[in-house]
């Protein structure tokens, strides 16, 4: 009996809103995305449209990848292609729209702390990657992340990530990541910047 084994293909241009619905389904309960969009209608309505506003560029750049079938995806953004200027005025935008009022500030002050983490040195930086909740638990996750961290290895860069969710600390952890520091507004979760050394 042959034994099914996931692989990772680059996500295709006309398959981008696929790979994106499988990180809005990921990203479903996610403590930093929905302490910003707490409402379900709001966060499945607009979410996939902001995902692409985040970590968009990979799709151009060929370094979005997805995993069997979907059940997984990466957008990673590789040095070329990582200016946040044209990206940055899109996702305050669809934000501005989308987050409470009174809480924009706050999530305003959050984004641009992570920003400051962003290393100055050409690396690759990683702003989604997701396993479909109903694909979890298959080493999916790893396996995405072990493609592209080979890449990065090939050039001899290093990889950078913001970890929005404390369990997938030690999974970033065994890759090589190392904690940067934490990012944490009077309301919101932590977030934890994330750095992997050129090897």
């Amino acid at each position: 009996m042959n034994e099914h084994v996931p692989t990772v293909t680059v996500v295709a241009a006309e398959q981008r809103l696929v790979a994106l619905n499988t990180i809005v389904a990921a990203f479903a309960a996610d403590p930093l995305v929905r302490w910003m969009i707490p409402q379900a209608d709001t966060y499945l309505t607009h979410a996939a449209q902001m995902y692409d506003n985040f970590g968009g560029a990979a799709f151009d750049a060929g370094t979005a990848f997805e995993i069997d079938g979907y059940a997984g995806a990466a957008l990673w953004v590789p040095p070329a292609n990582d200016d946040h200027s044209d990206d940055g005025a899109a996702v305050s935008e669809l934000l501005t729209k989308i987050v409470a009022e009174e809480r924009l500030e706050e999530v305003g002050s959050v984004l641009g702390e992570m920003e400051a983490y962003h290393p100055s040195e050409p690396c690759w930086y990683l702003p989604l990657i997701g396993v479909d909740p109903c694909h979890q638990g298959r080493g999916l996750g790893a396996q995405l992340m072990k493609y592209a961290l080979a890449k990065c290895d090939e050039a001899g860069l290093p990889a950078y990530l913001e970890s929005s969710n404390p369990a997938n600390i030690s999974l970033y952890e065994r890759h090589g990541f190392e904690v940067m520091g934490k990012i944490q507004s009077a309301t919101s979760p932590a977030v934890h910047p994330m750095y992997r050394a050129a090897r």
